[in-house]
């Protein structure tokens, strides 16, 4: 008996998901369970599967995780592995290179379905970076919702505000209209069309007489039940649409280029409208969960199994977080302890670099090029990155006001521009080089504030709105896994 109870305990360890500790200096601290064994819960007929991930500078790392992992768990598996700050920006996507097209996987998503439908030849990918606008919506829902495009099947007094209208979405028995024009392509050609096109609850829908609504005018284009919307990152190129701002219905199996329905609308602002409303009829209050409750996965990782372990003494200390508007604590215990590692890193280098630069006693020359050149670690520096890429890192992580990267000038080797969102466009700002009585100095408004390095810059401006439109908020960096 004693025997068939320890080889029953035995068989329970062994099938417990293997997932490796990615703190282990603390594999004697009581942190270790919660990271491993807590991470995902006991379940003995979940078969594991390995995934590769890969980050914007093509590294990539392959995981062990079980069938029924979530996109959600996956990033907080690598932000855990990586000691990255969890802001819940973090986010998978499906990248397929052989025609053009990437999209979010949403947060509930299982990742092993997704992968179920990629063809055996296909090289498609798993791409694991910064997504500040896949939640913006539910924050900012007037950048996304144009006036001239949205409209109401039932009559509403007065106008509709834009908590009204997301609760339009959210519901069931009201559907709000999304309306435009959009260049189609034509089914088996080329060519494409401009159309009047209508987005409600069932379907898309476009019309075969102008602006017309009517009913006997209105032709069926696509449903999103079983679809997913991909936006197109080459359309011009590898499918000749006339702007860049293309996206697709692609049916959920593996299909052809010829199963793909492409459309293309005329600015950033139109495609943006058009993808969230479809994210939102497609998943509706699913979304909002995602949103408000990031850590509820269908594999059961949510903050609420992981119970805040804190001493007597630390009881009157929290984990606080202040990268966004509002302050707020930090429950999660395994997000605090990622915090509190990249600060102590951050400060820690620029800590280094501070002493190099002030602290040592070398020229002044030397040390004017050590401040000139300080900037080089930082995460949200560039080097020399042409005006294209910066536009597509920014949009790539999501068009959201104070996103943002520093690069090398093209056109003026000695200065740098600041590239930021804002308003939903981009917005380029050159920074200048001003010399007074043999110092050096930075500065974006024609030397009346100056900065000694551009590390000061940056800090300033995330701290004062100054001459830009808005605070620099979220930095666009590549990440390595």
């Amino acid at each position: 008996m004693i025997q068939q109870r320890r080889k029953k305990k035995d068989l329970d360890v062994l099938e417990m998901p293997s997932i490796p500790n990615p703190f282990p200096e603390l594999c004697c601290s009581p942190f270790t369970s919660v990271l491993s064994a807590g991470l995902f819960p006991k379940a003995n007929s979940r078969k594991k599967q390995v995934i590769k991930v890969y980050s914007e500078d093509e590294t990539s790392r392959a995981l062990e995780v079980p069938s029924d992992i979530t996109a959600r768990d996956v990033c907080q598996l690598l932000i855990l592995k990586n000691h990255y700050i969890d802001d819940h920006s973090w986010t998978l996507f499906e990248h397929l290179p052989h025609i053009g097209l990437e999209r979010t996987i949403e947060d509930h998503e299982l990742v092993i379905e997704v992968l179920s439908n990629w063809g055996m030849e296909e090289e498609n990918k798993l791409y694991f970076r910064k997504n500040y606008a896949k939640y913006e919506f539910f924050k900012n829902p007037m950048y996304f919702f144009p006036e001239h495009m949205v409209s109401f099947a039932t009559e509403t007094n007065g106008e509709i505000s834009p908590t009204q209208i997301l609760q339009i979405f959210l519901s069931s028995s009201t559907y709000p209209e999304i309306h435009g024009f959009l260049h189609a392509k034509e089914q088996g050609k080329k060519s494409w069309k401009k159309i009047y096109f209508l987005l409600r609850r069932s379907g898309l829908y476009f019309s075969t007489k102008g602006t017309s609504k009517e009913p006997r005018h209105l032709q069926f284009f696509s449903e999103f039940g079983n679809s997913d919307i991909y936006v197109s990152l080459a359309g011009k190129k590898k499918h000749g649409a006339p702007t860049n701002y293309g996206f697709c219905f692609k049916p959920n199996k593996a299909g052809g280029p010829r199963d793909l329905k492409m459309l293309c609308a005329e600015e950033e602002q139109s495609r943006t409208c058009w993808v969230t409303a479809i994210r939102l009829l497609k998943y509706g209050m699913q979304l909002y969960q995602n949103y408000m409750h990031p850590y509820q996965g269908r594999s059961g990782c949510s903050s609420q199994s992981i119970s805040p372990m804190r001493s007597i003494s630390e009881n009157s200390l929290v984990a606080m977080d202040f990268s966004g508007q509002k302050s707020r604590v930090i429950e999660n215990p395994t997000e605090a302890l990622s915090v509190a590692v990249e600060e102590g890193l951050a400060w820690r280098k620029k800590g280094c670099l501070r002493l190099g630069t002030h602290g040592s006693p070398t020229a002044s020359s030397q040390s004017c090029a050590t401040n000139m050149a300080i900037h080089r670690s930082q995460p949200w520096f560039h080097h020399k990155i042409s005006r294209e890429e910066a536009q597509r890192l920014i949009i790539q992580q999501g068009l959201v006001d104070g996103v943002f990267l520093v690069r090398d000038s093209q056109s003026n080797p000695k200065t740098f521009v600041l590239s930021m969102s804002h308003g939903q466009k981009i917005k380029h700002f050159q920074i200048i080089p001003v010399e007074d009585d043999g110092e050096m100095f930075h500065t974006l408004d024609d030397g009346h504030t100056r900065f000694t390095d551009l590390i000061q810059l940056v800090e300033f401006y995330q701290l004062n709105k100054g001459v830009l439109p808005c605070k620099l908020k979220h930095y666009c960096a590549r990440i390595a896994l």
